[in-house]
């Protein structure tokens, strides 16, 4: 199992640009990103968080990803099949570059289909080993408190990212600390979502920024 080697099953990251940022497309990057943005949200794949009817609503990234399925055949067949599990990571994986392009961490225009600086690998699990029959029940419950962090800690990615904007325009460069802190959270709602959403691990993701 992954976590014996003291990896979690999700591992994540982003490389830092180090040649000149584009400042143009940084300017305007809340209207450059609309286009990938719309695929993405074709295939009903919310994130971060959102206003619904008076009250605020995490939806962790799992608007897309297929979990019912998955959920049954783990409780009743003791199986994930690799395609549903295929479909799941490359729709994170799609996910991620679109929010890091979104969130300053990168210039290219976010690829369907090319992992390009945005990496995410989750391994497929050995579900009789693994996977408990029951937790997909109960996995979503139990993941609440990482909802109530990750809450905050989405707070403090907006902040970064303003004052990252700024300074792109103004010096060209985005402060590695405000980099390694956005990249972090990603991570961590990433873990969340395999944990409580994809249902590919039942280690329950650290409370953590590192990887």
């Amino acid at each position: 199992m992954a976590q014996e080697n003291g990896t979690y099953p999700l591992r994540f990251s982003v490389e830092y640009p180090t040649e000149a940022r584009d400042r143009a497309t940084v300017a305007l990057r809340l209207i450059l990103v609309i286009p990938i943005a719309i695929v993405l949200g074709s295939l009903g794949h919310d994130t971060w968080m959102g206003w619904s009817e008076n009250s605020w609503e995490f939806t962790a990234g799992a608007g897309g990803v297929l979990m019912i399925g998955p959920a049954l055949m783990i409780i009743f067949r003791q199986k994930y099949p690799r395609w549903w599990f295929d479909f799941n990571l490359q729709l994170m994986r799609f996910e991620s570059r679109v929010v890091s392009y979104l969130l300053l961490l990168r210039d290219e225009y976010p690829a369907t289909d090319d992992e390009q600086a945005v990496r995410l690998d989750v391994d497929y699990p050995d579900v009789e080993n693994d996977l408990g029959s029951l937790m997909p029940l109960v996995k979503w419950l139990l993941a609440i408190p990482h909802y109530v962090v990750l809450a905050i800690l989405v707070v403090g990615v907006v902040v970064a990212v303003v004052m990252a904007w700024f300074s792109i325009l103004l010096t060209g460069t985005y402060p590695r600390g405000l980099f390694d802190y956005v990249v972090g959270v990603q991570r961590w709602m990433n873990r969340v979502v395999a944990y409580a959403f994809m249902l590919v691990t039942d280690v329950y993701p650290p409370f953590s920024l590192d990887e």
